[in-house]
This record gives C-alpha cells, structure tokens and sequence, in this order.
C-alpha cells in the first residue's frame, strides 16, 4: 500500500451519488471531515443525498450530471473547481442475454461504465497533476475479472473499467506523479442494482452488504490501497486462467457463477 488520501477537508466528487453505493461513499466521505460533490443524472436523488449530509452538519453540493455528455462533464467540472478524491461510481447493469439486448442498451452500458470514466477523471485529472496529489477511485466489479453470462456488455465495460485503471497507474507511475488510482472489484453487492440474483454458495461467494462494501472502499482510500477485490475467494480468479479453458469454465459452472442471473430483475425505477 501506498501513502492514502485523508478525507479532512478535502474535496471529494461522487459520480451516481444520489443511491446506493453512491450514496453512502458520499455520506461516509462527509462523516470523515470531506466536502462532498454528488453528481447523479436524477438531480432530486442528488438533492437528498446533500440534505442529509447537510442535516447532519457536513458541508456538500450537487448538480444534475449526465456523466456521459462529456460537454455537460466540462461545464459541471469547472464549476465544482478542485476536486481531491474523485469516486467513479456511476453504473448500470440490464442483465440480458447477447440478443436480447438493444442496440441502445449496449451502447448505453458503454457510455456510463466505461466511456464516462475517461470524461470525467480527464475533467480533473490536469488540477490533481498541477497539485501532485489527488485520488481516482473507479468503482469496477469481479465481472470484470471474469464474464458472466447475461453480463456480455456490463462485463466487457468492467474488464475496460480495469484496464482503464491499471493503464492509468502504469501512465502516472511512468510520469513520478504522486497522484494515484483504486480500483474496486466487488461481487454482487445489495443495492439493489442486482435484484434477483442469487448464489450457490453463499458462506464461499456471498452477496455483499452496500455499507461494508462501502466502508472497505473509504478505508482503502485512507490506507492508500491500489486494488480492493471482494470477497476474498475472488482473487483467485486470475489464477485460475492457468488451467486450460475447459477446466476454467468447469470451475466457473461449479460455483454456480453463470447462474447467477438466471432470475436476476434489477432495481424497479
């Protein structure tokens, strides 16, 4: 681990803030001394979301941001000004089958997981450069370490979601800047974002709860961690692409991974 970020009076910026993970990032930022930015396309969700840190004494605002208009990025990023720790959190999931899903769900799962991520972190990536500090947290999932089936857009857009990290660290390592990335890969957390998934072994590979999942990553923060992957059976993933692709997708079957979905119905809007 490396030297981490402390959340006192510091500016911290939260993609997809005004729910789930999103949301507690924000209201956990505030808790540890941080002004908080809450951008969510929904702006009334990212309104509440600042009321409550506000009733609670904190200091935050939001904005109405599609993270995927890079023009409307630039213009809510010159008016959030300096940015500390930025939380690439924004995401969607539809869980369909390759042809079942639309032309337009495809691209939009692109647009929001992966495309926003170069957007926004360019928006502020110059300021932390200029300062030689600052945080960029992207928010990724173990479906980015391994496909899933019914996830051939959500996890091909996290599998960039993680290279887009590493190549990051790699460019500001090469560059001796002190500003730094973390990456977050995280089984199916309880938002419900994932309505309807199930697991076959839950004591092994266990739907995760949003405020512990929420708390490790701000910890994480703290620490000056590089990669967080939950739970601790995920890490084996990458070791498993040793064996040949039969006995991958064998082991794959047996944890029940590709089932995963089969009764999946997402969060109701």
């Amino acid at each position: 681990m490396g030297r981490g970020s402390s959340f006192a009076r510091a500016r911290v910026l939260v993609t997809g803030g005004g729910n789930g993970l999103g949301r507690l990032f924000a209201l956990g930022s505030a808790e540890r001394g941080a002004e908080v930015v809450i951008w969510d396309i929904a702006a009334d969700a990212a309104e509440r979301v600042c009321s409550e840190i506000r009733s609670a004494g904190g200091r935050a605002e939001f904005a109405a941001v599609d993270v995927t208009d890079q023009a409307a990025v630039a213009a809510a990023a010159e008016k959030a000004g300096a940015i500390d720790i930025l939380l690439n959190n924004a995401g969607i999931v539809d869980g369909k089958p390759l042809l079942d899903a639309t032309d337009e769900e495809i691209r939009r799962t692109f647009e929001v997981n992966t495309l926003s991520l170069y957007w926004v972190t360019r928006a502020f990536l110059g300021g932390m450069l200029a300062r030689d500090r600052g945080a960029i947290v992207t928010i990724a999932s173990a479906a980015g370490m391994v496909g899933v089936a019914q996830q051939t857009d959500y996890s091909a857009s996290k599998f960039a979601a993680v290279g887009f990290d590493e190549s990051l660290r790699a460019e500001l390592r090469t560059q001796g800047s002190r500003v730094r990335t973390f990456i977050v890969c995280p089984y199916y957390i309880d938002t419900g974002m994932f309505d309807g998934v199930r697991t076959r072994f839950p004591r092994l590979l266990p739907i995760l709860d949003e405020q512990k999942v929420a708390t490790a990553v701000l910890d994480g923060i703290e620490s000056g961690r590089r990669r967080l992957v939950l739970p601790a059976l995920v890490r084996l993933l990458p070791a498993g692409r040793l064996f040949p692709v039969p006995v991958f997708d064998k082991v794959m079957d047996v944890l029940g991974v590709n089932q995963t979905m089969t009764h999946f119905t997402g969060r109701k809007t």
